[in-house]
């Protein structure tokens, strides 16, 4: 990729949009490009906070692992997303989770400390940024209810529908089952009794990756009765 494709890439994503072109430059030199294949880690839970990331292709995992050794998976970044540029902002800053490609990924790390000294040149990009952190902290506090207020078979449910095209009943998980687990806050064995009783139910099966729907309105119906 060419200078010129990075800079399409940071323009392209919302929380560069209003930079001007010669912030843009700027930021660009202060970026690196970093292809990385399935498994390979970008940084480490509690690594010094060096850069933040934008996502050009793949999927990154960010987790916490507990000193019992046990992984929570906090979330999944996809293409266009970008991460840890809220740490930016922290005294002495380490990285609360570790950052893991699920697929053969390639993001853009950019310099936080060189960006962080942008932003006040920037309002634009200030309340860009702050916009960005209050929809993140949205979807946390929305997970937190989920958490309290939901069963993992609701979760599970939730997660289905928002993995599933409108106009299609059969779709492929993007990620492994073990993961999606992780990130629902089941365990493995309870999320493959969910799905079990989902499929005995003529509700959804699961064939390795390959889903079906085969009752949709019923899957709803089971969420708005959580609600």
């Amino acid at each position: 990729m060419d200078s010129q494709s990075i800079l399409e890439s940071l323009r392209g994503c919302m929380l560069f949009s209003e930079l001007t072109e010669e912030q843009l430059e700027r930021v660009r030199q202060h970026s690196h490009l970093i292809d990385m294949v399935e498994g390979e880690s970008l940084f480490f839970q509690g690594d010094d906070v060096v850069s933040f990331y934008l996502v050009l292709s793949g999927r990154i995992k960010l987790y916490r692992v507990s000193p019992e050794g046990k992984e929570k998976v906090v979330e999944i970044m996809e293409q266009g997303a970008t991460f840890a540029e809220a740490l930016m902002f922290m005294d002495q800053p380490h990285y609360p989770v570790t950052a893991t490609a699920l697929a053969p990924s390639r993001v853009i790390g950019i310099n936080s400390r060189d960006f962080k000294s942008m932003l006040r040149e920037s309002v634009d990009t200030c309340f860009l940024l702050m916009g960005s952190m209050c929809f993140r902290l949205r979807g946390l506090i929305r997970e937190i209810d989920a958490l309290s207020l939901e069963t993992g078979t609701v979760r599970t449910i939730s997660y289905l529908l928002e993995q599933a095209p409108p106009d299609d009943d059969n779709f492929e998980l993007q990620v492994a089952k073990s993961v999606i687990a992780s990130r629902l806050s089941v365990k493995p064995e309870t999320f493959s009794r969910i799905l079990k009783n989902l499929h005995e139910q003529k509700i959804v099966s699961i064939d390795g990756r390959s889903v079906t729907i085969h009752d949709r309105d019923a899957m709803i119906d089971l969420c708005s009765a959580a609600e």
